[in-house]
Parts: C-alpha cells; structure tokens; sequence
C-alpha cells in the first residue's frame, strides 16, 4: 500500500485565497490527488478538527497545512490546542507562514510543530515550497495510520 494509491487527507488552515489556490496548484502539478480541505480561520480549522459546526463528516486530517495569522484564532492558538490534544497529537502540522521571525519559528516548535516552512514571496518558489512538502509527506514520511 503506498499513499499515492491512497491520497492524504490534507488539511489547509489559511486566509489568503491567492496562496489556497497556489498550494492547490502545487499538489496538482506532483500529480498525487490528496484531497485538500480548506478552512479560513482558527475557529473554523477547530471545528473541522472537532468535527462540529457544520463539518461533523469531516475527516481526520493526515496533515495540517497551518498559517499563523488567521482571524479569530491565530495559528499559534489552534497548533497549541492540536499538539495538547491526545486525539488529535499525533497529526503532522506544518506551520506554512510568511512570518521568518525567529520567535515565532521558536515557538512554533516548543509547540510542537512538526515543521516550520516560511512561505517565500515569489509564486513559482512557493509553489516549489509546497511541492517539497507534498514529497516529503508522500514519499519519505510514515504517517501514523497509513500502513
């Protein structure tokens, strides 16, 4: 079984339609069919996570694609509540951020972000970005419940 047989369930907590459409964009041109579940703010990545509020048929992510400066709740609130929560710990969150800020670099890893990536300016780099993310998750990760 690999997961190009069985596309990851990803989960894009961000804002800006421009960089929705880029990281949709990005998973296309590497060919892999994920599907990519798109939410706009820190309440509502919770309420997909929780399965409440009109996503109670959601999926439990494989991977959390995560922005830091979301309205309501901020990316640092909702990686915190993800990371302390033993249901939802386990899920792969990659914080995707324009912020290169070492403090927030910092702490997204005392929270226990499993990667950091600042999204670069340019769009073909951030597609690239993405691409490299895909890889990684796809081919080199073992993802806990995928075999």
């Amino acid at each position: 079984m690999t997961t190009l047989e069985h596309p990851l369930e990803v989960l894009l907590v961000e804002d800006d339609a421009g960089d929705e459409l880029m990281t949709r964009e990005a998973f296309e041109d590497n060919g892999v069919r994920h599907t990519l579940h798109v939410v706009r703010d820190g309440q509502e990545a919770l309420d997909f996570l929780y399965r409440r509020e009109g996503h109670s048929g959601a999926p439990r992510p494989d991977l959390v694609l995560l922005d830091l400066n979301l309205p309501k709740y901020d990316g640092r609130e909702v990686l915190k509540r993800i990371k302390t929560d033993p249901e939802l710990a386990l899920i792969p969150v990659v914080v995707l951020t324009t912020s290169s800020a070492e403090e927030d670099v910092l702490r997204s890893y005392t929270l226990h972000a499993n990667a950091y990536v600042t999204k670069p300016v340019d769009a073909d780099q951030f597609i690239d970005a993405v691409r490299q993310i895909d890889d990684f998750f796809v081919q080199l990760v073992r993802l806990p419940g995928r075999g």
